[in-house]
């Protein structure tokens, strides 16, 4: 059915990421179609040719991207089927890694965006409503944005006066442009309203922050991120 992964000496991923994206793959070819039972892990173990707790790395995994789910007594079930245009944006290396990217970011930022909502200076909310209003233009024109958006984020981890917030942000910046630009290109491929409700979050973020309510910009920010994280794997419309 598939090929056996294999690893070298220049592979960054666990070969347990190594069969997520081989199971990924099945399901977005639909050899996995939605709402069926993979197969047994055993046979599962013999079809890649690794143990089992490898195996069982790679099927947490698509659990927590939400992608199967486990049924007691029963096995494990495909829920979602994302769609192929996800591997016009990105290969499928990469989409392990951004999804592992936007769960890091996902409590990384959220505790920046806390931290801002207290300690912003007005220079510093000046820069994160700037960044927002940058966004609106570009959505207003269909562009990609995906430099706007980055540049949001690493504001508002600017604004948390810590620099290890934005040391790591900057660190990661070319993952985290990588998802950005996913999430963004896959957006425009939808009705209006689908960008409307992306930046829909960032103003809660940006609200939360102007208000200074840490416990409201750290949840809007959460649910900012591991919504985008879920429209990753939503692809294109019908």
């Amino acid at each position: 059915m598939s090929e056996v992964p294999t690893r070298t000496k220049e592979t960054k991923q666990s070969l347990g990421a190594v069969v997520y994206e081989q199971i990924l793959t099945l399901i977005m070819s639909g050899t996995y179609g939605l709402n069926t039972k993979l197969p047994a892990e055993t046979v599962l173990c013999q079809e890649f040719q690794v143990s089992r707790p490898v195996l069982r790395e790679a099927l947490a995994r698509l659990r927590e991207d939400e992608l199967i789910a486990s049924r007691r007594g029963s096995g494990s079930y495909v829920i979602k089927q994302p769609d192929n245009l996800v591997l016009q944006f990105s290969p499928l290396s990469s989409i392990a890694d951004i999804q592992r990217c936007f769960e890091f970011r996902s409590n990384l930022e959220s505790e920046a965006a806390a931290l801002a909502a207290v300690r912003r200076t007005s220079a510093q909310l000046d820069i994160i409503v700037r960044a927002y209003e940058k966004m609106n233009v570009a959505n207003a024109s269909n562009k990609l944005a995906t430099d706007e958006d980055f540049d949001f984020h690493i504001a508002i981890t600017n604004a948390a006066n810590n620099h290890f917030y934005s040391t790591v942000l900057s660190l990661l910046r070319k993952s985290i442009k990588e998802g950005i630009n996913i999430t963004r290109n896959l957006s425009l491929l939808h009705p209006e309203s689908r960008l409307q409700l992306v930046q829909k979050e960032h103003n809660e973020i940006v609200m939360a922050i102007k208000e200074g309510n840490p416990s409201a910009a750290r949840e809007a920010m959460r649910n900012h991120l591991n919504s985008a994280r879920n429209r990753m794997f939503e692809g294109a419309p019908n």
